[in-house]
C-alpha cells in the first residue's frame, strides 16, 4: 500500500528531526482512515499554490510540504530567471497559526537555493504582497494564507512577476520541479542569510500613496457626517484599512475591539469569512451603539470584504458580493466624465449580470473570465500588452473587488476605501446603499443570487464531487427536470450547446470543470468543484422584471438541481 509506505517513511524521517510531528504520526498509527487520507496523495499544487489543513502528511500543510514547495519554486526561478543576477521573491503572511513560521521556512529554503528574499517584518494583507512584487521588481511572490478558510487551514500562495497569481502554465512548470524533490532533503541546505532582506514601513507608504491617489481620481470625501464600523476578523487588515480611511478624512471609523487583534484561532467566529452572517454579530452590536451607517468586514489576508448597511427599519442588512460589485460599478462609472468601449469591466462566469448591465448601459465593455481572480489579473496584463482596453474594474461574486492596476489581485483595502466614498456620496443625497440598490434594480431588473455548497472529505469525497458535476453533462437528464433551457456551457470541453438553434460553438476560455445552464429568461445556474476547499459549489442567478417572482423561481430551480444531483425523476 503506497499510503502505508509513505507513512512509514515520514515516521523514519521525523523521528530524527521533528519530535512533535513524530508524536502526531504515532497517534494515527492504528487509524487507517487518517493515515490513508493524509498520505494517499501529495497536496495538490494548483494555480493558487497549496492550501489545506495543517497537520502531518503529504496531503496536509506543514513545514515539509511548505519547504518542498519553496524549493521547487526556487529551482524553477533559477532556471527561468531573465536577469543575470539572482532571482528574487517577496514574502508576506497573515494572522493564521504558523503563518510566520511557514514564511520564515520558505525564506530560508529560497535563500539556500540562492534566491534573494524580501520578507515582510510582520503580517500584511495579500494585496500588499502583490504590490511589493511589482514595486520591488521581484520574479515571484509568496503569501502564507488560507484566505477565508476555517482556522485549521493554511496555504502557500504564489505570485508571478506581474503581481498576479501564477498562471496554469507556470504552475505546471513549478509542479514539475516540486515532484522531483524529496520532502526532507529539499529543506536541508543551509540558508544564505545575507540574501534575505526585511521590508516594512517604506513599502507600506508606497502602497498607501497609490491607494490614496486612486481614491482621489474618483472623488473627494463628501462633506457629510458618516459613521463606519469595521472588523478585520482577527486578520491583517486593521492597520492598512484604518490608516487609509483616516488619511482620506473619515474620522468616525469604529473598529470592533473584540476582533481587532490578529489571532489565528479566530475565537469570535466559526470561520473568518465575510460572506457569513455570524461574522457581523459583534460589529452589529457596536454599530447599533454608535449609530453607524455602514459596517464592513475583511477576511484574514484582507483581500475580500463584506458589507452590511443600515436600512430604513433600523436593521443592518448584509449585501452579497454581486450586490457590492454592482454598487461599486455604478459608483465608479458615475464619477467618470465619459465611459467608452475602451473601458473594460471584468467579471467571472459565476458572477451576476447586474453589474455588467450597469457597465454596459454606461458604455463600458464587459469581459468574462473563469472563476478566480488570477484570471482577472491576467486580463489586466493582456490589456496592457495589446492596448485594446483600459482596465476599469474587476470583481467576482465571492466578495473580491479591484480598481487600479498597481495591485493584480482582489484588494479589500481599496474596496473598503471605495465603499466608504460610495456610502458617503449616497448619504449626501439622502440615500442609503439599500436605496441605491433598489434604484439600480428598478432600472436594470431584479436579481436573486445564491450560493449552495456541499462539503466532501477524503478520496471518496473527491470522486463524489467529480461525479456530481458530470451529471450536469447529461442533456437528457437536464431536460427531464428543467424547462426553458436556452443553452448549456461545458467549460471543461469548451463547448456551448444552444438548444434553441441546435447549434454548437466553442468557448474561448481555458478548460475548467464547470457547467453553466442558461435559461430563456436570463436566469442561470452553474456547478463546479471549489478550487480551494473540498466542496461542490452551485451558483444560482435568478432574473425577473418583477421582484415578487424571484423567490418562487429560485425555489423551482433549486428543486430541479437537487433532482439532477440525486438523479431522481
Amino acid at each position: 500500500m503506497n499510503e502505508l509506505s509513505t507513512y512509514e517513511d515520514w515516521l523514519e524521517n521525523t523521528r530524527h528531526i521533528d519530535e512533535e510531528m513524530f508524536a502526531e504520526l504515532m497517534l494515527i498509527r492504528e487509524d487507517k482512515d487518517q493515515f490513508v487520507d493524509r498520505f494517499y496523495k501529495d497536496l495538490q499544487f494548483g494555480t493558487g499554490g497549496l492550501r489545506g489543513v495543517m497537520a502531518a502528511g503529504t496531503n496536509r500543510i506543514n513545514r515539509y510540504t511548505i519547504g518542498r514547495a519553496a524549493a521547487g519554486l526556487a529551482n524553477f526561478l533559477v532556471k527561468e530567471s531573465e536577469s543575470n543576477g539572482l532571482p528574487s521573491v517577496a514574502i508576506a503572511y497573515d494572522s493564521r497559526r504558523n503563518s510566520a513560521l511557514f514564511a520564515r521556512i520558505a525564506a530560508e529554503v529560497l535563500s539556500s537555493y540562492h534566491v534573494r528574499v524580501f520578507l515582510y517584518e510582520s503580517l500584511r494583507p495579500t494585496p500588499q504582497l502583490s504590490f511589493a512584487v511589482r514595486h520591488l521588481k521581484c520574479d515571484a511572490g509568496i503569501v502564507i494564507t488560507a484566505s477565508h478558510n476555517p482556522s485549521e487551514y493554511n496555504g502557500f500562495k504564489v505570485y508571478g512577476r506581474d503581481g498576479g497569481q501564477i498562471t496554469s502554465d507556470v504552475a505546471d512548470r513549478i509542479i514539475e520541479e516540486i515532484q522531483h524533490l524529496d520532502y526532507f532533503r529539499a529543506t536541508q541546505k543551509m540558508p544564505q542569510n545575507e540574501l534575505t532582506r526585511t521590508i516594512g514601513a517604506d513599502l507600506d507608504e508606497a502602497y498607501y500613496g497609490e491607494v490614496l491617489k486612486l481614491m482621489a481620481s474618483y472623488s473627494t470625501k463628501p462633506q457629510v457626517d458618516i459613521k463606519l464600523v469595521y472588523t478585520p476578523i482577527h486578520g491583517s487588515g486593521n492597520v492598512p484599512v484604518s490608516e487609509v480611511l483616516k488619511r482620506m478624512g473619515f474620522d468616525q471609523v469604529y473598529v470592533v475591539k473584540s476582533q481587532q487583534e490578529p489571532d489565528g484561532d479566530f475565537p469570535t467566529v466559526k470561520s473568518p469569512n465575510p460572506e457569513n452572517h455570524d461574522v457581523f454579530e459583534h460589529a452589529i452590536v457596536l454599530a447599533k451603539h454608535v449609530g453607524a451607517d455602514v459596517i464592513f468586514a475583511t477576511d484574514p489576508d484582507c483581500d475580500r470584504v463584506g458589507v452590511a448597511v443600515l436600512d430604513t427599519d433600523g436593521q443592518y442588512h448584509m449585501l452579497n458580493g454581486n450586490q457590492i460589485g454592482a454598487l461599486l460599478i455604478n459608483y465608479i462609472t458615475s464619477t467618470r466624465p465619459q465611459i467608452t468601449s475602451r473601458d473594460a469591466v471584468i467579471k467571472t462566469i459565476v458572477t451576476s449580470s447586474l453589474g455588467a448591465s450597469i457597465a454596459k448601459s454606461r458604455g463600458a465593455t464587459i469581459v468574462e473570465t473563469l472563476t478566480g481572480f488570477k484570471y482577472i489579473g491576467e486580463k489586466i496584463g493582456e490589456f496592457e500588452s495589446s492596448n485594446e482596453y483600459d482596465f476599469l474594474f474587476g470583481y467576482e461574486e465571492s466578495y473580491g473587488f479591484l480598481a487600479g492596476t498597481f495591485v493584480r489581485d482582489k484588494d479589500a483595502v481599496i474596496a473598503s476605501a471605495l465603499i466608504a466614498l460610495m456610502a458617503a456620496d449616497a448619504k449626501s443625497r439622502n440615500m442609503t446603499l439599500i436605496d441605491l440598490l433598489d434604484e439600480i434594480q428598478s432600472n436594470h431588473g431584479y436579481y436573486y443570487d445564491h450560493l449552495q455548497s456541499f462539503e466532501f472529505h477524503g478520496q471518496s469525497g473527491a470522486m463524489e464531487i467529480i461525479d456530481s458535476v458530470s451529471r450536469f453533462r447529461n442533456i437528457d437528464l437536464l431536460l427531464s427536470h428543467f424547462s426553458d433551457i436556452h443553452s448549456i456551457e461545458d467549460f471543461d470541453n469548451q463547448r456551448r450547446v444552444d438548444l434553441i438553434t441546435e447549434c454548437t460553438s466553442e468557448i474561448l476560455l481555458p478548460k475548467e470543470n464547470v457547467i453553466k445552464i442558461r435559461f430563456i429568461d436570463q436566469s442561470w445556474v452553474a456547478i463546479r468543484p471549489s478550487g480551494t476547499e473540498p466542496k461542490l459549489k452551485i451558483y444560482y442567478s435568478v432574473y425577473s422584471n418583477n421582484a415578487n417572482d424571484l423567490t418562487q423561481k429560485f425555489l423551482d430551480m433549486k428543486v430541479a438541481v437537487d433532482q439532477v444531483l440525486t438523479n431522481n425523476s
